[in-house]
């Protein structure tokens, strides 16, 4: 069975970029229902690991995939998305920093394009960068790993994430985001 982990800072800890009644929200009832979903569909209830599931959802009985493939993304997604932030946020430095200079000449030019691929994704869903440093945004819960590809970073773009404080303002929510980006976390997943 899938479970719902805690957060890993204090709901109210990425003020005040991000406010606790948002994570409460985010977290406790749209996160926990995509968790309850999964376990309720998937056929047997051993423990799986989610990310080869949705690699392999072609596996799946055809009438259960879009249900796991919808909650099973965003259990995944979300899952990743807490780890991703951090209070304060930390420095990008190191490997990472060498490489997103490299591919996109600065560390500003890369915000700028992936926070563009945010406001420009129509709808709900979610804008990643890969571990090839490519930007690549997704509807809904869907992920890139559904294409074999490895994500280092994840914003999601849903309005549940940012509509309490930024209402229909995404751009503002993308540019607040910034300043609570978890970058060792990031950096851990490129290795």
């Amino acid at each position: 069975m899938f479970s719902l982990s805690d957060l890993p800072y204090a709901a109210n800890s990425l003020e005040p970029h991000i406010d606790a009644q948002t994570m409460e929200i985010h977290h406790g009832k749209h996160h926990a229902t995509y968790v309850k979903n999964l376990n309720e569909v998937l056929p047997d209830k051993e423990e799986k690991d989610l990310e080869d599931v949705l690699r392999h959802l072609d596996k799946l009985p055809e009438e259960i995939r879009t249900k796991v493939r919808n909650n099973g993304g965003g259990h995944f997604n979300h899952s990743l998305f807490w780890q991703m932030m951090t209070p304060g946020g930390s420095k990008l430095e190191g490997q990472l920093l060498d490489a997103i200079n490299s591919k996109f000449g600065s560390v500003e030019g890369f915000q700028e394009k992936f926070s563009a691929g945010g406001i420009g994704r129509f709808g709900s869903g979610w804008i990643w960068l890969t571990g090839e440093l490519e930007i690549i945004d997704t509807p809904n819960q869907d992920n890139p790993i559904l294409d074999g590809k490895n994500v280092i970073l994840g914003l999601d773009v849903w309005e549940h994430a940012y509509y309490l404080r930024y209402q229909n303002r995404r751009a503002d929510y993308i540019a607040a985001w910034w300043n609570v980006v978890n970058w060792k976390f990031v950096a851990s997943r490129l290795d």
